[in-house]
């Protein structure tokens, strides 16, 4: 996933801060950056979602307690909203206890049957799985409908009534400044359901809704990159019915390989070798993600030059072609000599004399002009200075 901002620093609060401080901080953000007040900024929309998600870690200990001790590592399975791909008004219902509806969400949720909000998880991998794909077994806890009371919130043997503020309709009226106007906001005694409890599901608290621990087997396509996401349809959080569920997206964080770094579908392989090796040739063995395997280096070969070996990649994860290993040659200088190996590279240097090589070669007639140029300037610049004399 894209690297995250620190949560007590989306709320400037501080890490000591108090649940109602969290509270409060939060709401001054979501009213700041509502998209409501700053239409058309993208920022704003961004700042709102980022307060919701720094909120919903914070004002929950077992989160808080993670975060704290494991920064965002540490909520890892346990299943935070997807912020990034929810509504505003989506976000605004889920908190909906703490504006009071008057940010709206009320009115969606009265109006028609809204559908359960998705979650998102981690999940980490291998670059050998990539290649080949797998499957992982994913934990997570959802809120999910009572088994006490099947969701209604009411205590066994009761049943929920008709709000009796908005007669069932789940907004009121309010008057405006100065009594001017009016406008439409969500019911403060239903929450904008339309329906009131008067003794509430013990197990629930009212709320219809308590933690359901799922695990789940999510199957990784091969080639899939780093901070991708799968969905799972249906594992999310339900909506006004049990079967209008949201998904769970499961992201996938690959690990970093001791050998191998990621280019879109190639890899890329740091082969360090000797000087002989370059000049005279060799069979070097190399890794691949599955074993070993040969490579020849050709004579002659040059510092940094790259040998493609076709079909040693990572496979497309929509199918297309097999990526390539790209082999970087790296030729190493030695640090130490020993006598014998300094006598004969002597005798190679006093034969080096006689045969200049290509590159070398460019480079001393390229250095030749240069002098040569800078003189005649230098000649030239004298003469100008003699005939002002």
């Amino acid at each position: 996933m894209p690297t995250k901002r620190d949560y007590y620093e989306i709320l400037s609060v501080s890490k000591t801060a108090s649940s109602d401080d969290i509270k409060k901080a939060y709401r001054r953000a979501a009213l700041q950056f509502h998209p409501d007040k700053n239409p058309g900024d993208k920022e704003a929309e961004t700042r709102f979602k980022e307060s919701a998600e720094a909120y919903e870690v914070l004002s929950d200990p077992d989160k808080r307690s993670r975060y704290d001790q494991y920064g965002h590592d540490g909520l890892r399975g346990t299943a935070v909203h997807d912020y990034q791909n929810m509504q505003y008004d989506d976000i605004s219902s889920l908190f909906n206890d703490i504006f009071g509806g008057m940010m709206g969400g009320g009115q969606r949720q009265a109006s028609r049957q809204t559908r359960g909000f998705d979650l998102e998880t981690q999940v980490e991998i291998s670059l050998k799985d990539v290649a080949q794909g797998c499957q992982r077994e994913v934990g997570f806890t959802r809120q999910d409908i009572c088994d006490t009371c099947h969701g209604t919130g009411a205590k066994a043997g009761t049943k929920r009534k008709i709000c009796s503020t908005c007669g069932g309709r789940g907004q009121v009226l309010q008057r405006g400044f100065g009594g001017m106007f009016q406008m439409v906001s969500t019911c403060p005694a239903c929450m904008g359901q339309g329906s009131t409890v008067d003794k509430p599901c013990p197990d629930c608290d009212g709320s219809g809704r308590s933690p359901l621990k799922r695990t789940v087997i999510v199957k990784i396509p091969a080639g899939i990159h780093d901070n991708q996401a799968v969905r799972v349809r249906g594992e999310g959080e339900p909506g006004d019915t049990a079967s209008n569920r949201g998904d769970l997206h499961v992201y996938v964080q690959v690990q970093e390989h001791k050998f191998f770094r990621r280019q879109e579908n190639d890899l890329v392989l740091n082969v360090p070798i000797s000087f002989s090796q370059a000049a005279l040739g060799a069979d070097v063995e190399i890794p691949t993600l599955f074993g070993k395997t040969s490579m020849r280096i050709d004579a002659g070969t040059q510092h940094g030059q790259i040998i493609k070996i076709k079909g040693l990649g990572l496979p497309d994860v929509h199918g297309g072609r097999q990526g390539d290993m790209l082999a970087q040659v790296l030729v190493e200088v030695p640090r130490k000599l020993s006598r014998k190996q300094e006598q004969l590279l002597r005798e190679y240097a006093a034969e080096e004399q006689h045969a200049v090589l290509p590159s070398q070669k460019n480079f001393l007639e390229k250095l030749r002009d240069y002098l040569v140029g800078n003189e005649e300037a230098a000649k030239a610049d004298g003469n100008k200075s003699n005939e002002k004399r």
